[in-house]
């Protein structure tokens, strides 16, 4: 619980999606049909704990200090309360606890509950996480104040012979084979498709430039698929097999007619499943025609002096982009392996945090691909999250086992490194550093960043070690 929330903040029924609301997951939450009794008692439920790792905590107030603290409240609102009809602190008290009984009650709540919640939590010796569970609320003037709230906490758990957790690390060298992938990759992307001037019918290899116009099989609502002009390469890897056949043998000018069975993960979704009849023409023949590897061709890539240069260049990306994959997947192998190694409970709220930061990176990489929030909003969110649970799981104990690893060894991250990354993320976001500080300070989000970065040196030096 951060010094910036309150227990009346979290005085509202959740479940798993609406207590990890963000924006694009359309998580509507409606408070119609939900009894907020405020005037006395407030019984929420929240998402669903870890019984393993929840406990519950009593708090009771005296009757005196709520009414004190109840009046010296309404005192503050009553000499600031701007109400029409009476003078500027002149507002008969009963007036001022009708029109502002919501605010009084949750800054009495304010006063007296959160410096009374973090000492019984630190009484009960353990670490909380995610957001308390207000299950019981009293709050009335003159009466004791009484608050039942359950929360989750990182139990304790052994990492003994974590040393001796060893696992298997690829190569990470280029071969000839994926340089020279690379190379024919750079080469295709430069090529350029030019008409085939002599009359000969389309063979594998070459792009078919057709006009098409097709009706969608037993669907009379469906509206005709249709095209002018558009290249499909005959053999090509994203031609349907259909197409190929058809195309094949065939000249400029024809006509033909074909018959189309769209895949399940076809990728335009509104054709997967579907039969499409097509009538086609064939308009022209092109063929593509690859540059020649040379000095030429390198200079025209950019910063290369030379063929030479490019495939020197070329090659130290490849190493540079295989040690970093290998260095991932091998991570992920450690960490799999001591997740199966020590066994422990798991705080539900931090899996579903992890939950909520995969689909929030997968939202942006969506929407830079060019998805609308219409279309976002369109995603079946219980099935993703579903499918994100397990991989979360694993995520958020290879963390608190990082946690427990650089504990141990007195593993830190020093200033500067944090530094470092709040200089880079002022360069990104445009926002001055110190305004940025500020902010991450406030909401929590720079000491998670150097969290982050204790996890990411752990688990480089565990790396050295393999």
């Amino acid at each position: 619980m951060s010094p910036n929330d309150t227990l009346e903040d979290n005085l509202q029924p959740a479940t798993a999606e609406s207590a990890h609301d963000h924006e694009g997951h359309n998580h509507d939450h409606d408070h119609e049909g939900h009894d907020h009794d405020h005037a006395g008692h407030a019984h929420t439920h929240g998402p669903v704990l870890n019984p393993e790792c929840t406990r519950e905590l009593l708090l009771d107030v005296p009757a005196d200090e709520v009414a004190k603290t109840y009046k010296s409240i309404t005192a503050n609102y009553k000499k600031y309360a701007r109400i029409p009809g009476f003078r500027p602190g002149k507002v008969p008290e009963s007036v001022v606890r009708r029109r502002f009984v919501e605010e009084i009650r949750k800054d009495v709540i304010d006063a007296l509950l959160p410096e009374r919640f973090n000492k019984g939590v630190a009484d009960l010796g353990v670490r909380p996480v995610g957001q308390p569970q207000v299950t019981e609320l009293t709050v009335e003037d003159g009466q004791p104040l009484h608050v039942k709230a359950v929360f989750e906490y990182v139990p304790e758990f052994s990492i003994d012979g974590y040393k001796d957790v060893k696992v298997e690390k690829p190569v990470a060298e280029v071969t000839e084979e994926e340089y020279k992938a690379e190379m024919q990759q750079l080469l295709e992307s430069r090529a350029t498709i030019e008409p085939v001037e002599e009359d000969r019918a389309l063979v594998d290899g070459d792009w078919a430039q057709i006009s098409f116009n097709g009706k969608v099989a037993d669907d009379a609502e469906a509206e005709p698929v249709a095209g002018e002009n558009s290249l499909v390469e005959v053999g090509g890897k994203e031609t349907l097999e259909a197409f190929t056949e058809a195309l094949r043998g065939a000249k400029a000018g024809q006509e033909l007619k074909v018959e189309v069975t769209y895949p399940a993960d076809y990728v335009d979704q509104k054709l997967a499943n579907k039969t499409v009849a097509y009538e086609l023409k064939v308009v022209a023949i092109k063929k593509r025609i690859m540059p020649e590897l040379n000095d030429e061709f390198a200079k025209e890539l950019g910063a290369y002096e030379s063929l030479a240069d490019l495939e020197a260049k070329m090659r130290e990306y490849l190493e540079s982009r295989k040690k970093q994959g290998v260095e991932f997947e091998t991570k992920e192998r450690l960490y799999a392996a001591y997740a199966d190694k020590f066994s422990f409970a798991v705080p539900e709220s931090l899996v579903q945090e992890q939950i909520d930061a995969r689909l929030e990176r997968g939202m942006r990489t969506l929407a830079a691909q060019g998805m609308t929030p219409e279309q976002m909003r369109q995603l079946d969110f219980a099935r993703l999250r579903t499918a994100q649970r397990d991989s979360s799981l694993l995520e958020v104990k290879a963390q608190l086992i990082l946690d427990k690893i650089a504990q141990q060894e007195g593993i830190t991250v020093e200033d500067e490194a944090v530094e470092k990354e709040l200089q880079m993320a002022s360069l990104q976001t445009r926002e001055p550093v110190e305004e940025l500080r500020a902010r991450l300070t406030q909401n929590g989000a720079l000491g998670r960043i150097r969290e982050q970065l204790l996890r990411d040196k752990t688990a480089n030096v565990l790396l050295e070690r393999l």
